[in-house]
């Protein structure tokens, strides 16, 4: 997921932080240390479609993610 945020977002992203959460089963995304999406709070996980249009809404809101904007 890392690697498909920092292709997807070159010019948008300097890095993209792994951490391993203290309680087991936590997913938690932050951008800027504001919690963008959590696992438990927003009920299991999301494709990685759904991760990068929530990434594009805060750090490019004009930014077409092509394919990925396409509805299912």
């Amino acid at each position: 997921m890392a690697q498909e945020l920092l292709t997807t977002f070159e010019a948008e992203l300097a890095e993209v932080t792994l951490r391993p959460s203290e309680i087991a089963g936590r997913y938690t995304l932050f951008i800027n240390k504001e919690p963008v999406y959590d696992r438990k709070r927003d009920g299991g996980f999301k494709e990685i479609k759904e991760i990068k249009q929530l990434v594009r809404d805060h750090i490019a809101p004009g930014k077409s993610l092509g394919h990925s904007d396409r509805k299912d």
